[in-house]
């Protein structure tokens, strides 16, 4: 017999979104190691409140990582149904793809020895991004505008291996060198 749980409450809901939006900006810009205290003003929260949803440092990084990816597979979905090509639509999505990549590579590498949670993530990379990737490659494909031999594997791999490092290269434009891959496959 499973242990029931309450159902969370609509206000823990959006204090716990805000934290990982916040802590999410803070990374950015601070880094991983960001001040607790400056993640909790940025959400509108006390420092408690912070702990109280996420117990340690490596709790908070694993939640935002794990956010930024479901909001970066929902947004394969919006781009489709907003773009007025499938083209369009992925290299919209591209460009979600590229900033989860270039501003994450931080929060991976803080867990790399952290009791395999790093690998868990690179799972729910795959799990979540690859189909999402999959569906619009597809609809790109279909439509003619991209060849048909293409993979989603292949072109997210591509530019997972444009964005490797970028963040370490203030002289490198990993957006701009993914614009010049995705212009390169597509069908005129």
């Amino acid at each position: 017999m499973g242990v029931q749980r309450e159902p969370v409450r609509s206000d823990a809901r959006r204090s716990r979104a805000a934290l990982l939006e916040a802590a999410a900006a803070e990374f950015v810009t601070a880094g991983v190691d960001a001040p607790v205290r400056a993640i909790a003003a940025r959400a509108g929260v006390g420092v408690g409140t912070v702990y109280r949803h996420f117990p340690t440092r490596p709790d908070l990084v694993v939640a935002v990582y794990r956010h930024q990816v479901e909001g970066c597979a929902a947004a394969a979905r919006t781009c489709l149904d907003a773009g007025p090509t499938p083209f369009d639509a992925l290299a919209a999505w591209v460009g979600e793809f590229v900033d989860l990549l270039v501003t994450k590579h931080g929060l991976v590498a803080m867990l790399v020895h952290d009791d395999g949670r790093s690998a868990a993530l690179h799972e729910l990379f795959l799990e979540r991004l690859l189909p999402a990737g999959e569906e619009i490659v597809r609809a790109a494909r279909e439509a003619g505008q991209l060849p048909s031999d293409v993979t989603a594997y292949e072109v997210l791999r591509g530019i997972g291996n444009l964005c490797f490092g970028a963040e370490a290269d203030s002289a490198y434009d990993a957006r701009r060198a993914v614009g010049f891959f995705l212009a390169g496959l597509r069908v005129a």
